[in-house]
């Protein structure tokens, strides 16, 4: 009975929502009706329209040269270069957060378990885990050209770890990869103070975009991705070892 009554709210809410939108009470004149949105004031097309290094003419993939961030992905022109210091903000949360889960349960054994796991399970597990982190490192490396970036790129990493961690019941990640997140995260502050004694702003592109829509382009933006993947992509995978790890004391 409550669902339904909550459900009957709802209705009535969105029954008034959609009579606003279509109102031409003066209160209401500044907001469009209904399904009557002009798409060119949208953000999205200023942005894509916007004048590119002082040339106003229109944006064509893999023929533009010399565009002002040169990505063909609209997203990772936001995250990683316009907007780029709030991610270095993120990747250290992520750091604290690791180093927080490290602290109080790193460092323990791991416990084998009561059931062996078939060898054909193992390599399985294996063969998947590589192709995780192929395609992990695909997503990152073209985060510039294709949905994807650091972030989703070191995830899918992550994933193959924990897929060979679970699969392998003695099996533990390396110490390199917490060498491997501190030189990334390193690199990462070094590029922007680069940026900073380039351009005058810290983590600002100082590279030639090149042609939107090849490989070697968009400046800064594929090698800050890579970078932050192979940072994430160690570090949850060293998170997870620290996990199995707090279950082998037990």
């Amino acid at each position: 009975m409550k669902k339904a009554i909550a459900a009957l709210i709802a209705f009535l809410f969105f029954l008034m929502f959609v009579n606003i939108l279509n109102s031409d009470s003066e209160e209401f004149k500044g907001i469009p009706k209904f399904g009557e949105v002009n798409l060119t004031e949208r953000v999205s097309n200023k942005y894509i329209s916007k004048s590119v290094s002082g040339d106003s003419g229109e944006i064509v993939y893999g023929k533009t040269e010399n565009a002002e961030s040169g990505s063909a992905n609209m997203v990772t022109s936001i995250v990683v270069n316009y907007r780029s210091f709030d991610t270095l903000g993120e990747v250290t949360v992520l750091f604290l957060a690791a180093t927080g889960v490290a602290i109080l349960i790193g460092g323990g054994q791991r416990k084998s378990l009561a059931i062996s796991v078939n060898p054909i399970v193992k390599i399985s597990a294996r063969i998947i885990a590589t192709l995780l982190f192929a395609f992990g490192a695909y997503v990152f490396i073209h985060g510039h050209l294709t949905p994807g970036g650091g972030f989703p790129g070191g995830t899918i990493i992550a994933a193959g770890t924990l897929l060979m961690l679970v699969a392998d019941d003695k099996k533990r990640t390396s110490k390199l990869l917490k060498i491997l997140e501190g030189t990334m995260g390193f690199l990462y502050v070094v590029i922007g103070i680069a940026g900073l004694l380039v351009t005058g702003s810290f983590l600002k592109n100082f590279l030639p975009t090149g042609t939107i829509g090849n490989l070697f382009s968009a400046g800064l933006i594929p090698i800050i991705y890579s970078v932050i993947g192979l940072k994430v992509g160690a570090e949850l995978s060293a998170l997870l070892d620290d996990f199995f790890a707090e279950e082998g004391r037990k």
